[in-house]
């Protein structure tokens, strides 16, 4: 499915609804600390190997209402941050935008998976610009197609080596790309 494809899929719900395959409340291999992660359904990438072909359909899943999201993230005391993931989160930006913006505004570290890299974003959200409101306010983002030829389990955070890490932060900061570090991954 091409991009205009599944923005005019995405369009067909309303930006306060979000189409979801699942969430889980207490993952620790989703980002750094204990998060809340949102699987949003549908996907366009529809990589071979993906760790959630499930998510593909974007009619599949089900909808939920961001605030409904928001009290039950809220309602975990050592939830320290908050995972979007898929399906491709970037085919649902402006209600994950409103989402976002309520983790944000909790005091929550937030942090986005996307199959498409970092530039691409950018280009679309040119013309979608929800999409460059939603890389505003996530702390870290996981870019890249997962390539099942370069599948890396050792890899912090992702699948495959082609994937970055990248702290948007320090990159707006910079006006170039940075990858995150931690204390227990130098040099991703």
């Amino acid at each position: 499915m091409d991009f205009e494809t599944e923005k005019r899929t995405a369009d067909s719900l309303e930006a306060s609804v979000l189409r979801l395959s699942g969430t889980v409340q207490d993952s620790i291999v989703d980002g750094p600390g204990i998060r809340y992660v949102v699987f949003v359904q549908g996907c366009p990438h529809r990589c071979p190997g993906c760790h959630n072909p499930q998510t593909h359909d974007f009619a599949a899943g089900y909808t939920a209402d961001p605030n409904q999201l928001l009290d039950e993230i809220c309602s975990n005391p050592l939830a320290s941050g908050v995972t979007f993931s898929g399906g491709e989160p970037f085919c649902q930006p402006e209600a994950l935008c409103t989402l976002g913006r309520a983790v944000k505004a909790a005091g929550k570290h937030l942090m986005v998976y996307s199959g498409y890299t970092y530039e691409r974003l950018l280009e679309i959200g040119k013309k979608r610009p929800a999409v460059l409101e939603l890389l505003e306010l996530a702390d870290l983002l996981v870019d890249g197609p997962y390539l099942e030829e370069e599948r890396d389990l050792s890899l912090l955070y992702r699948g495959s080596a082609n994937q970055r890490v990248i702290d948007l932060k320090k990159t707006r900061e910079d006006g170039t790309v940075v990858l995150y570090q931690n204390e227990y991954c130098q040099g991703l």
